[in-house]
């Protein structure tokens, strides 16, 4: 029977969860806050899959493609859209109630979609219904487990992958566990014929983010200390529309799909000059775009008007939208609201084959950890979902069949060979202002100038030593860790690619379409080795 162990508990981790214990393998489910707690739940938008009579899997694939900016894997873009429809059902199955009208399950249309087939349940809570959906899923499947006196599938909240184990074998490294940090701040070796990384995205990086404070992207981190290959972390999509108050709450961007407007502060609409979809265009432009006239506007925010669409539409499609507004003192429906990009999804991640695997033997990453190549330069919306479940349940039919690493992997183009601490006498890193730093510099708009001035003040910051540091300061030190990454992956990319611009280079190079992979030093790569006595206080 297969050891595995899920790291994460959103959409990715929980179908890898639920997959692998229905395929027999021994599961362990370990997640750093509560079970329930992820980026999924906070997901507004909706789920893309051609399955309606009107749309095809070619139509889904052009507009996933197009969306890339000409980096996705045409490969994994396929994948993608050939699998996602039987990857819906199959959670409509485990109890997603999707939203109805008379004619069946509706449907909407968003950014750089040539069709409508973005499902939503709930309004604008689809992650919280997929999410509360497999929690519960899997929650059965570890009762039943029980009831019949077995082990197969145990969940701990609460607990953080420090470090992945790697044993190095002639000529290869396997990862074999993972060391975890527990609620009572003990740490643990667990062993593992696979870990399957589904640890999220990084919005902590950012001063500005629609993540919750959990996504500090612990395990590319990780991923990158044991030596995987990563890909593509330059790229950071930056969601246009964030209501600018302290929280910054997403305004999905269905909001726009049904007819809401963009306007300046003083009251008119400058979308339609930039782009022929006007508000509808690719997220990276009206990202930019917004940025731009705030610049003009001196920084002030601008503003969303949704007050044409009524106030029936917006409380009952927009629930979550409706009450934060309500909670900021603003009633949308009959005023425009203050938005402004911030943070919202990775491209990037630990590099990944079509199967979830990665260039180290032993691990897999799906969901926003991995980089698969179907997001290219520049996610299409709602597409972040679906590559969650379609990946992560690739990885679990992969297990069996795992041998050793995909060819994928056989000759990396290394970007930069960047320490993971390259200044141990330097400043304890501050994550506030690390934020501030990675915003100005490697946020929406880049130079070349700023990037070089964040390297050096990156590589004169340490972080508390990992054997003794506590959850946040181990966070924060992955923080530090993937801000260089980005900065550096920034700096090398001298070109502006969908959601990497910069103003230095403002155009796009043909001869740069491609992934750019790096690797930690071999020579200086940090190894966990299991302990003499494994710790029996978490088992595999």
């Amino acid at each position: 029977m297969t050891r595995v162990l899920v790291v994460g508990s959103g959409l990715a981790g929980l179908i890898a969860a639920v997959r692998a214990t229905d395929a027999g393998h021994r599961v362990t489910l370990v997640t750093k806050a509560a079970l329930s707690e992820s980026n999924t739940r906070y997901a507004q938008g909706g789920i893309a899959a051609a399955l309606f009579p009107d749309d095809s899997t070619d139509a889904h694939i052009l507009d996933t493609l197009r969306a890339g900016a000409g980096l996705c894997d045409p490969a994994a873009v396929r994948v993608l859209c050939e699998e996602g429809p039987a990857r819906v059902r199959d959670l409509i199955r485990f109890g997603v109630d999707f939203d109805r009208d008379e004619s069946g399950i509706t449907r909407g249309l968003e950014a750089a979609h040539s069709r409508s087939r973005v499902l939503h349940a709930g309004g604008d809570a689809t992650g919280a219904a997929i999410e509360t959906a497999l929690v519960a899923t899997v929650q059965e499947r570890a009762k039943r487990a029980h009831a019949l006196g077995g082990d197969q599938i145990t969940i701990h909240e609460h607990t953080m992958l420090v470090d992945l184990i790697v044993t190095d074998a002639p000529g290869s490294a396997r990862v074999t566990g993972a060391m975890l940090l527990g609620p009572d701040g003990t740490r643990h070796a667990v062993a593992a014929d696979a870990v399957i990384l589904a640890t999220g995205g990084a919005g902590a990086l950012y001063r500005h983010t629609t993540n919750p404070t959990i996504a500090t992207g612990d395990g590319v981190a990780a991923a990158w200390r044991a030596g995987a290959a990563v890909a593509d972390v330059e790229f950071y999509q930056f969601h246009p529309t964030a209501l600018a108050v302290p929280g910054t709450p997403l305004v999905s961007e269905a909001v726009r799909g049904e007819g809401a407007v963009l306007l300046t502060s003083t009251g008119e609409r400058f979308m339609p000059a930039i782009h022929p979809d006007a508000e509808l265009a690719p997220r990276d432009i009206v990202a930019r775009s917004i940025a731009a006239q705030m610049k003009k506007q001196g920084g002030a925010p601008v503003l969303l008007d949704a007050t044409g669409l009524g106030r029936d539409l917006l409380e009952s499609r927009f629930p979550t939208i409706t009450a934060a507004c309500r909670a900021a003192g603003l009633d949308w429906a009959v005023q425009p609201i203050p938005v402004a990009p911030a943070a919202h999804y990775w491209m990037g991640g630990v590099a990944t084959d079509g199967w979830g695997r990665t260039s180290l033997a032993g691990l897999y990453a799906v969901g926003e950890v991995a980089r698969t190549g179907a997001h290219g330069a520049n996610r299409l919306a709602s597409n972040s979902l679906l590559e969650a479940a379609v990946f992560a349940d690739r990885a679990v039919r992969a297990l069996d069949a795992e041998d050793q690493r995909p060819p994928l992997f056989d000759d990396l183009d290394a970007v930069d060979e960047l320490g993971s601490d390259p200044d141990e006498a330097g400043t304890l890193v501050d994550r506030s202002t690390l934020q501030d730093l990675l915003w100005e510099a490697a946020g929406v708009h880049r130079s070349g100038s700023g990037l070089t001035r964040a390297a050096v003040t990156l590589a004169g910051w340490r972080a508390v030593d990992r054997a003794r540091a506590t959850v946040a300061e181990l966070e924060t030190g992955n923080l530090l860790d993937l801000g260089r990454l980005i900065v550096a992956a920034a700096l090398a990319r001298e070109e502006s690619r969908g959601a990497h611009h910069r103003a230095d280079f403002p155009d796009s190079r043909p001869e740069l379409a491609r992934p750019r992979f790096t690797r930690h030093p071999a020579s200086t790569r940090p190894l966990v080795t299991v302990p003499s006595q494994p710790s029996e206080a978490i088992a595999c």
